[in-house]
C-alpha cells in the first residue's frame, strides 16, 4: 500500500529533533523522499537512520538556514539530486529571551534571521522549484506570534512577521499550484523546553493553561503538517492552523 506523500521530495529544516525530526519520520512512513537539513550532523544522521531502518529514504544536509548562500545551495542541490522538489517545510527556529529594555539590538535581529529571513529565502527558493508542478510549503509559527508573550517580544514578533508572510506567499504561488500554509504550536515536548517541562510546578502552570489539560507530542505536530503537504489538503492554501490543544481558543482556562 502505498503512502500519501509516495515518491515525494521533502526538505525539512530544524530535522534534527523534535517537532522536524518527527515530521521527518511521519513523512518517510507516507513513502516520501525526506532531506533533512540543520547545523549539526550528529543529530541529523541519528534521524537519518531511525528513517532507514525501518525502510524509509532519507539523507541529511548540514546548512544554518540563516545563511542565505548555504541554505538557498541547500534546497536547490536536493532538487538537482531526486529531479524534482514537492514539499517544504520551514521548521528551524531561534528565540532571545529577555524584557523589552534590555534587549539589545543584535538580540532583537537574531530572533528574524532564522524564522523570518530563513523562511522568506526558502520560500523563495521553493517557489521557484516547484512552479512548474507545483508544491506545498508548510510554515512553522507559534503561539507567540498569536497572543502578546512578555519576555519574548523578538521571537513573537518573528513568528507574527511567519504567518502574515505566508498569507501573501499562498495568494502569489496560488497559480502555479504552490500552496503555502501555517502550522501553528503551542508548548511541544521538545528538546527546547525540556528545561522548562522538567520542572513540576512550571509544566502544571503550562497544562492548566491548555484546556485539553497537557503539552502537545511532536507527533501530534507532523500529523499536521502531513495533511498541509499531502494532496488531501489540495484545495487548502493561505491557512493558519492552530495544534495547541485549545490555548489560543481560551481567554483563560485555569480554575482550580
Amino acid at each position: 500500500m502505498q503512502g500519501c506523500l509516495q515518491d515525494k521530495v521533502a526538505f525539512i529544516t530544524g530535522g534534527g529533533s523534535g517537532i522536524g525530526a518527527a515530521t521527518a519520520e511521519r513523512f518517510a512512513q507516507e513513502g516520501a523522499k525526506v532531506v533533512i537539513c540543520g547545523r549539526r550532523q550528529a543529530p541529523l544522521d541519528d534521524v537519518v537512520s531511525r528513517i532507514r531502518a525501518v525502510g524509509g529514504e532519507a539523507e541529511a544536509v548540514v546548512a544554518d538556514v540563516s545563511d542565505e548562500q548555504a541554505f538557498v545551495a541547500a534546497l536547490e542541490g536536493a532538487a538537482q539530486r531526486h529531479g524534482r522538489f514537492d514539499i517544504l517545510v520551514n521548521n528551524a527556529m531561534a528565540f532571545t529571551w529577555g524584557c523589552i529594555e534590555e534587549t539589545t539590538t543584535e538580540q532583537w535581529h537574531a530572533n528574524f534571521a532564522t524564522s523570518v529571513d530563513g523562511t522568506f529565502w526558502g520560500t523563495r527558493t521553493a517557489m521557484g522549484l516547484m512552479k512548474a508542478h507545483g508544491g506545498a510549503i508548510v510554515n512553522l509559527a507559534s503561539i507567540c506570534g498569536v497572543l502578546g508573550t512578555p519576555w519574548m517580544s523578538g521571537y513573537s514578533a518573528s513568528k507574527a512577521a511567519v504567518i502574515n508572510f505566508s498569507r501573501a506567499a499562498a495568494a502569489e504561488g496560488a497559480a502555479s499550484g504552490v500552496r503555502v500554509n501555517v502550522v501553528i504550536p503551542a508548548v511541544v515536548e521538545t528538546p527546547a523546553t525540556a528545561d522548562m517541562l522538567s520542572d513540576d510546578s512550571a509544566r502544571s502552570s503550562t497544562e492548566k493553561l491548555i484546556p485539553m489539560g497537557r503539552v502537545g507530542q511532536p507527533q501530534e505536530l507532523a500529523n499536521a503538517i502531513l495533511f498541509l503537504a499531502s494532496d488531501q489538503a489540495s484545495y487548502i492554501t493561505g491557512a493558519a492552523l492552530p495544534v495547541d490543544g485549545g490555548r489560543s481558543a481560551v481567554l483563560v482556562t485555569a480554575m482550580d
